[in-house]
């Protein structure tokens, strides 16, 4: 998930009782981090440093320790684990700005753009190892030696979900699309709470919140995406993701109402990698029924996404109550604005 959604989810809605996604345990958690960042004469300590600057909303650790405090979980072993996950996502954005050539990061300079692309593909590399020590810290205090294998496993479907994206040869459709998205985002929303459950010895937990998050996740970065072709994302131009050709559900519906000579003209455009005629054809998506569309699929995903979480046990279901409240009021309130 993008930090500009990210920030978006902060945003209170209307009832006071919602007016915050997760409890602020940012200090907590940014405490946990600094303590196990690199010393100062390291060799990446001026990279981690930056980076951590702006720690982001600390969503998936603040997940694990809420998931932690409603299964009885002691803290001692909870924040590890929570940072773990915290640091695998970190390792991802560190990468992604990399690959993507994104030169701004939670408002600051990338790590690639400030230091150099190979201290960032070293310090998105040590955070990788550094999740992995935490988990298996988590699961030695745990008793829970497994919790390496859930961190790896949604490590490799996180991957396999950015992976999806270097094999599409033609824009995908939306089956496509959809798999590639929520293979980037759920695994490492899933990761937090599952990882608790195995702690807690909650198996009952486990498949509703995989499917509570894998709805959660792709309701995620459809909004994100509308986001992106509206130019509120932050982006340095609106519908950047069609410069970019990044998978992106509003282009998606956009390639589904073309036919014809329209069609081939697009799919020509897309293969040939030019900006060229690209102002075209953002004024062509924007009139287009796309965002209309799109917002339909998006209204849908959060229907299903409240109806996995309804059956999560009740007495969990604080974990996601806060998030699920501000998932309907962002996403809900996006869809309606476009149809």
């Amino acid at each position: 998930m993008s930090d500009s959604l990210s920030a978006a989810l902060h945003q209170p809605p209307v009832a006071k009782e919602e007016h915050t996604i997760l409890p602020d345990l940012s200090q907590t958690i940014s405490a946990f981090i600094q303590d196990r960042l690199p010393e100062q004469n390291h060799p990446l300590a001026k990279a981690a440093s930056h980076h951590f600057k702006e720690p982001g909303k600390q969503i998936r650790a603040r997940l694990a320790l809420t998931a932690g405090d409603c299964m009885g979980i002691a803290r001692s072993t909870s924040l590890p684990w929570a940072v773990a996950v915290e640091m695998l996502h970190n390792a991802s954005l560190v990468h992604d700005d990399i690959c993507d050539g994104d030169t701004i990061r939670r408002g600051r300079p990338s790590v690639w753009s400030q230091f150099g692309r190979d201290a960032a593909l070293a310090l998105g590399d040590w955070l990788i190892g550094l999740s992995f020590e935490l988990a298996a810290e988590a699961g030695v205090k745990g008793q829970t030696p497994q919790l390496v294998s859930v961190l790896s496993r949604h490590m490799q479907q996180t991957i396999s979900g950015q992976a999806l994206e270097l094999t599409v040869e033609t824009y995908p459709d939306w089956e496509r699309y959809r798999d590639i998205s929520i293979g980037k985002t759920a695994p490492l929303f899933i990761a937090p709470v599952e990882g608790v459950a195995e702690l807690a010895g909650r198996y009952d937990v486990i498949t509703p919140i995989t499917r509570f998050f894998t709805a959660a996740g792709g309701c995620y970065q459809i909004a994100n995406d509308m986001l992106n072709v509206t130019g509120t994302d932050g982006a340095e131009s609106p519908a950047s993701d069609m410069l970019r050709r990044a998978p992106n559900a509003v282009i998606v519906m956009f390639r589904n109402t073309l036919s014809g000579a329209q069609a081939e003209a697009f799919d020509s455009w897309l293969a040939s990698g030019t900006t060229k005629d690209a102002g075209y054809w953002q004024d062509q998506l924007r009139q287009s029924r796309a965002l209309a569309l799109t917002a339909r699929k998006l209204r849908a995903l959060v229907a299903e996404a409240e109806s996995c979480a309804s059956m999560l046990a009740s007495d969990c279901q604080a974990v996601i109550t806060p998030l699920n409240a501000q998932l309907r009021h962002l996403c809900l309130d996006l869809a309606n604005s476009h149809g």
